[in-house]
C-alpha cells in the first residue's frame, strides 16, 4: 500500500486519524506503533516478524549500551553486525551468489551455487539505516535514558517515513515523540502539503513516466539521438517529482500527526556543481553518509589522498544503497569521479559562472540518472551510445522526437517549473488564500478520478 493510492486515502488513512485523535496523549505513541504495524502489514504481511525481531534485538542492545557502558563497543558490534547482516542478506546474498557463479564459470568449475530468489523486504533500506543511527548515537553518548521501548519502537516503524524516509535520527523526533502538539493549522498546513505531494506524482510523474515506459518498449537500439536526450531528461524530471511528491506526503502525514519530519529536497536542478547537487538531493541520506561514514572515517582533514578514500567509500555505499546491480556500483563510482575532480580543481570556476555550471550540470545529471535507471549493463552502453551517436552513429529521426516532444510538452513544462523554487514561492506566499485552496481540491480530486480509472501509480524508490 502506498500513499498515492485509495485504499489508504479513503480506507486506512481517516480511520487512523480518527482513533489517532480519539486516543488521550499518553496512548497516541502506542495507536502510532499499532497503525504503522498494520500499514506495513497491508504491504509486506510475511516481513513483519523482521521488523519487530529488528526493534526488539536493537532495544535490547541499547538497553545494555545505557546500563552497561564498558561493554558498549561490544553491544554495538554486535548490532551492527546484525543489521548489516540482515540488510546484507535480504539485499545482496543473491547478487553476490550471481557474481561468484560468473566466476566460477570463467573457470569452467561446473561448480553452480543456487540462489535465494529473496524478495526486498518493505523498507529495509530506510528502517536499517534509521535503527543503525540510533545504535551509533547511544554508544557516543547523545541519547541516553529518554529512549524508551514504546519511543524506540514507534520511531522505527513509523509509517510516514518507514517506506520511502526521511531517514530522521532518533534526537530530531525525541521531542516530539515524548511530548507534541495538534491543532486545526496543522491538520490543515498536513493536508496542503500532502495533496501537492500527491499532485507532483499522479498528475506530472507518473503520466511523465509514459515516455520511459514507451522509449523501453520501442527498444533502445531503435530510438534516434534526440529521443534518447528527451528520454533522460523526462527520467530525471519524473524521478525527482516521484521522490519529492512521496516526501511531501510523507511531510504532510507527519504534521497532521505532530511531527516536523525535515524536507528530503531542496531544488536540486538548479545547483551549479555535482557536489552541491547531491546537498540538495535525498539530503536525509546524504546527512546519513556524512555523519556516519564520511566524517567518522577523517573527512577531508586528512589531505587529497584519505579524501578520495573516503569519497570512494562513500559513493560506493551509496551507489550499493539504491540496489544490489552492477549499474549502481558505476553510478556511485561516476558520481564520486565527479565530486573528486570537482574539490581539486573545477568546482570555484563553475561558483562563479552561471552559465558554465549550468551548460555542465544539463550535460552531467541526465548522463548519471541512465546509469541509475537502466539496470542491464549491455542496455545501458546501448542506451549512452544512442546519446553520443557511438552507437550505429548519430540517428535523428525527427519523426519520434517530434511525436513526443508535442505528446508530453505540456508535462515537460510543468514538470520543469516544479524543479524550479518559483512553485514554492508562489505557494508559500498565497497558501491561506481560498484561491489556492480551491485549486487544491481540483488537483486532490483530478489525482482521485485518475487513480480510480486504474493511473499507473508506481513508487520508484520502493525497490531501494
Amino acid at each position: 500500500m502506498v500513499f498515492s493510492s485509495l485504499e489508504f486515502i479513503f480506507r486506512f488513512f481517516p480511520i487512523f486519524l480518527v482513533i489517532y485523535y480519539a486516543m488521550p496523549d499518553k496512548h497516541r505513541n502506542k495507536i502510532l506503533f499499532i497503525g504503522s504495524l498494520c500499514f506495513y502489514a497491508l504491504g509486506d504481511f510475511r516481513y513483519l516478524p523482521l521488523l519487530l525481531a529488528s526493534i526488539g534485538i536493537n532495544y535490547l542492545a541499547v538497553r545494555q549500551m545505557l546500563q552497561h557502558r564498558e561493554r558498549a563497543r561490544a553491544w554495538l558490534t554486535g548490532a551492527l553486525i546484525f543489521n548489516i547482516g540482515t540488510l546484507f542478506f535480504f539485499k545482496y546474498i543473491d547478487f553476490l551468489i550471481e557474481n561468484v557463479n560468473l566466476f566460477l564459470k570463467l573457470f569452467h568449475s561446473g561448480i553452480s551455487i543456487a540462489s535465494f530468489h529473496l524478495e526486498l523486504p518493505l523498507g529495509i533500506s530506510f528502517y536499517t539505516f534509521q535503527i543503525i543511527s540510533c545504535v551509533v548515537d547511544v554508544y557516543r553518548g547523545d541519547i541516553g535514558e529518554e529512549l524508551t521501548l514504546s519511543g524506540f519502537a514507534t520511531y522505527v516503524a513509523m509509517f510516514p517515513k518507514i517506506i520511502s524516509g526521511p531517514i530522521t535520527s532518533f534526537g530530531e523526533l525525541a521531542k516530539e515523540l515524548s511530548v507534541r502538539k495538534y491543532s486545526l493549522f496543522k491538520l490543515e498546513m498536513g493536508l496542503r502539503f500532502f495533496i501537492l505531494g500527491l499532485g507532483m506524482k499522479v498528475l506530472v510523474a507518473d503520466r511523465l513516466g509514459l515516455l520511459w515506459n514507451d522509449i523501453q518498449t520501442i527498444g533502445f537500439e531503435s530510438i534516434s539521438t534526440p529521443l534518447a536526450w528527451l528520454g533522460s531528461v523526462g527520467y530525471s524530471i519524473q524521478l525527482y517529482l516521484d521522490f519529492q511528491g512521496y516526501s511531501l506526503m510523507a511531510i504532510g502525514i507527519g504534521r497532521m500527526l505532530g511531527f516536523y519530519l525535515p524536507s528530503n529536497f531542496s531544488h536540486p536542478y538548479i545547483a551549479k556543481s555535482v557536489t552541491e547537487f547531491w546537498r540538495r538531493w535525498h539530503k536525509t541520506l546524504g546527512m546519513w553518509f556524512r555523519n556516519y561514514v564520511y566524517i567518522p572515517l577523517g573527512g577531508n582533514r586528512r589531505g587529497n589522498v584519505r579524501l578520495a578514500g573516503n569519497l570512494f567509500v562513500v559513493w560506493l555505499l551509496t551507489g550499493l544503497w539504491h540496489g544490489a546491480s552492477w549499474n549502481y556500483v558505476l553510478w556511485g563510482l561516476v558520481l564520486f569521479l565527479l565530486i573528486f575532480l570537482e574539490k581539486l580543481f573545477f568546482k570555484p570556476v563553475l561558483d562563479k559562472s552561471r552559465i558554465l555550471s549550468r551548460c555542465y550540470m544539463l550535460f552531467v545529471i541526465p548522463i548519471t540518472w541512465m546509469i541509475f535507471a537502466i539496470n542491464h549493463l549491455k542496455q545501458l552502453g546501448i542506451y549512452l551510445g544512442r546519446m553520443f551517436g557511438l552507437y550505429q552513429g548519430v540517428n535523428v529521426n525527427p519523426g519520434d522526437f517530434t511525436k513526443y516532444l508535442l505528446q508530453y510538452k505540456w508535462l515537460f513544462l510543468a514538470g520543469g517549473f516544479l524543479c524550479l523554487p518559483y512553485g514554492k514561492k508562489i505557494f508559500s506566499k498565497y497558501q491561506n488564500h481560498l484561491i489556492c485552496t480551491v485549486f487544491l481540491l481540483v488537483i486532490f480530486w483530478y489525482c482521485v478520478y485518475l487513480l480510480s480509472n486504474g493511473a499507473n501509480n508506481p513508487f520508484l524508490y520502493f525497490k531501494f
